[in-house]
């Protein structure tokens, strides 16, 4: 029997708080991510893009990127990977003396072809479908704190970040450099988040801007993101508690690929399975299933049906069916969760290939995935963020 914790703690309080963090583009590990992903996306814009594997890796520190990961892609391509890491780190913005896309130094040995043991259970042959690209579970979750139907703390979390980073690259905030975290921690009244009592941003900076300038850039923009009747007089909104955030990005702290999950996710307010998405092609169930578990979770919540929805899925390497399926709308829906299987199995085909056909995954569309949350997204016409469309409901 799955327990949800979280579910337990808030039926035990009707009133308490709840925190999610995020963190930018320019973090160590979100540039990882972001390297990462750009090699999904140049292997994916290659002929029969469907029979490209890549599983990449990426490692920053100080001035030195390193890659290593197991890929196939077409016969004879010789994919660029260090001109990817370099147009990636300086689409992000660093052009520090402790790294500079211009200046690092670039190792790409580890790279090489995909395991033939794994090709063999993952490739579809004779009557044999496309198995899974390994095994595990996967969450997806929906709910409707907003528009977005995600948690508000992560969706307000990513939001921040996600204007600092524009207004960095349009020039609108001088001095304030790539690598940045932010907190929303709000307060929940029978499950309904009704005030921001927290919110914490730190952001590297210049040397010339000292903590209050710092402070007179971000939180106008924290008040133009949360909406107005959760901040009050009590809000605490602490802007770089150490006083002094110079020295970041990956001169500061080595990063790696897949450390954000949580960030990547639900910021902690639903289960995660444990795999990482950036770096991997959509036949990683890791990534696939993650995708399609939150589509038919938004679906049902946009259907409804319910308030809240969570979904688990199980596959086994080199297995086309999922082992298990598992719902729970959490006591809000008007239907029984096994009436609403049914409905689901009935249109989503869940095979690692019908995720990816249903989703059209096979697309160049993974690097923007890669900051500011996988989910809650708009989806765009080039095919991003498809997991994000509502065209199930009215079908379930």
């Amino acid at each position: 029997m799955l327990i949800d914790l979280n579910k337990n703690i808030k039926n035990m309080n009707k009133e308490y708080l709840f925190t999610s963090e995020s963190v930018s583009e320019g973090h160590p590990d979100k540039v990882c991510d972001v390297i990462s992903d750009s090699i999904v996306d140049d292997f994916l814009s290659q002929d029969n893009p469907e029979n490209s594997r890549v599983a990449m890796e990426t490692l920053v520190t100080t001035n030195k990127v390193v890659m290593a990961g197991e890929v196939r892609g077409p016969e004879n391509y010789k994919c660029d990977y260090e001109t990817l890491a370099r147009n990636a780190v300086k689409e992000i913005g660093y052009e520090q003396e402790g790294f500079h896309w211009e200046k690092f130094s670039f190792d790409c040995s580890g790279v090489h072809s995909q395991s033939a043991d794994i090709a063999m259970g993952v490739d579809a042959s004779g009557n044999k479908d496309q198995g899974a690209g390994d095994q595990g579970i996967m969450f997806g979750y929906a709910c409707k704190e907003t528009p977005s139907l995600m948690p508000a703390p992560i969706y307000y979390s990513h939001k921040i970040l996600e204007d600092m980073a524009i207004k960095r690259k349009n020039g609108e905030t001088p001095g304030i450099q790539p690598d940045s975290k932010s907190q929303v921690t709000l307060q929940y009244r029978n499950g309904v988040p009704e005030k921001c009592t927290k919110i914490v941003v730190s952001t590297q900076h210049d040397e010339h801007l000292n903590q209050q300038g710092v402070s007179d850039i971000i939180v106008p923009i924290i008040k133009n993101i949360i909406p107005d009747q959760w901040l009050n007089e009590e809000t605490e909104i602490l802007i770089n508690p150490t006083g002094k955030f110079v020295i970041g990005g990956p001169d500061g702290d080595t990063g790696l690929t897949g450390r954000k999950i949580i960030v990547d996710t639900y910021g902690g307010a639903a289960p995660h399975g444990g795999g990482a998405f950036s770096g991997k092609d959509p036949t990683k169930v890791d990534r696939s299933a993650a995708y399609i578990a939150r589509y038919i979770s938004k679906n049902v919540v946009a259907s409804g049906i319910a308030e809240k929805c969570t979904l688990q899925l199980a596959y086994a390497i080199g297995v086309s069916d999922p082992l298990s399926i598992y719902i729970d709308t959490h006591g809000t829906s008007n239907m029984s969760d096994q009436e609403l299987l049914k409905k689901i199995s009935t249109n989503v085909d869940l095979t690692p290939r019908g995720i990816r056909d249903h989703l059209k995954l096979h697309k160049p569309i993974y690097k923007k995935s890669a900051s500011y949350g996988h989910f809650g997204r708009e989806p765009e016409d080039d095919g991003s963020f498809s997991w994000e469309k509502t065209d199930l409901a009215e079908k379930i």
